[in-house]
């Protein structure tokens, strides 16, 4: 039977990667966060704090692991265990040698950071994409043989930004590709104004949270507020400044569906967070800090929860091929039945 390895991350980017797998049941499909060979980043990973805000901190391998097992799924971490004839990536931010010579595929599991000038910087010298410190060159790189982009919109920043218009498909992103289900709902509470926080001090980089609170407090001028914090947040910080600087009623959840929350709202305000199109798909009037113009441009195709199906068509096809990636037709691997696929030519007039 053939092996497919599923790189995982996240608790999102683990639950994707196992809905594709539910659609390879004639495969072996095991499951490893996401790794490297690398002697120098292995050290920091094992012996210091610098990567905890990661995927490839032990805190998210933990996370990710105990939902693998919860689901009774094969664990290989690292690719140790067994030779495989797919590799599934959920970045390709690292993609270790040896993982190369085994045909690979790349699956858009959410939002890309923000493309700044150290990603310009990163990029023009060649330099390993990992160094930007965030998500905005992930899906660009190039290095996988074939790429799954969440939208049109997406797939041409992942072309501009370097990967080869050929190897991309548009399948959509499973777990926001049926944003209209979330409308039926039993959350108790209606029309306020959600706030979706960030992980962005968690994970080493900058943010004035007192005075987005402030902003937001503005936005809602008077209507009720809702705050959902990021899972990664330190939740005891995070209460304690929207005690300080939102209204006493202001409602605080550290857990519960966030897409629940969001088909409840009358509007949404975001900082860098996927869930913004959660909020774009259900016509919510959003803030984000990224352009909410662009980001209408980017959000996931909206295909009716059939985005893990068109994946596993392209994995399917793309590890029964005999010939080069070159040469492999990803618009015959999707069948064309509602997923647009666009040739380099089409793409130079869009």
């Amino acid at each position: 039977m053939q092996k497919i390895l599923f790189i995982t991350g996240s608790v999102n980017q683990t639950s994707q990667m196992h809905q594709i797998a539910n659609e390879l049941p004639e495969f072996d499909c095991w499951f490893s966060q996401l790794f490297t060979d690398n002697y120098i980043l292995n050290l920091f990973i094992n012996h210091t704090s610098l990567l905890n805000g990661t995927i490839l901190s032990n805190y998210y391998r933990t996370n990710s692991e105990k939902y693998l097992h919860q689901h009774g799924l094969q664990i290989d971490y690292g690719a140790r265990l067994n030779q495989y004839d797919l590799v599934v990536f959920c970045s390709d931010i690292l993609v270790p040698r040896r993982m190369r010579k085994t045909k690979t595929v790349w699956v858009q599991e959410g939002m890309v950071d923000k493309y700044t000038l150290l990603s310009k910087i990163v990029k023009t010298l060649r330099l390993p994409t990992f160094l930007c410190g965030n998500t905005s060159l992930n899906g660009s790189s190039n290095v996988c043989d074939i790429y799954c982009s969440a939208s049109l919109g997406y797939r041409q920043y992942f072309i501009k930004n370097g990967t080869a218009g050929d190897k991309i498909a548009v399948t959509g992103m499973p777990n926001y590709d049926n944003l209209q289900q979330f409308l039926d709902n039993d959350f108790p509470h209606r029309d306020y104004v959600m706030v979706a926080t960030t992980d962005m001090r968690e994970t080493y980089r900058f943010e004035n949270r007192p005075a987005f609170i402030k902003s937001a407090v503005k936005i809602a001028n008077g209507r009720p507020l809702l705050f959902k914090l990021h899972p990664n947040e330190k939740f005891d910080r995070a209460e304690k400044e929207i005690r300080k600087y939102a209204p006493a009623d202001a409602m605080i959840f550290k857990a519960g569906n966030t897409n629940h929350m969001i088909a409840n709202c009358s509007e949404l305000i975001t900082q860098y967070s996927t869930v913004v199109y959660t909020g774009i798909a259900l016509g919510k009037k959003v803030h984000s800090w990224f352009d909410v113009d662009e980001l209408k441009k980017l959000t996931p195709v909206q295909n009716g929860g059939v985005s893990a199906n068109k994946i596993a068509q392209v994995c399917q096809a793309y590890i029964n091929h005999k010939g080069t990636q070159e040469n492999f037709d990803v618009q015959k691997a999707l069948n064309t039945q509602g997923v647009p696929f666009y040739t380099k030519k089409l793409v130079a007039n869009y």
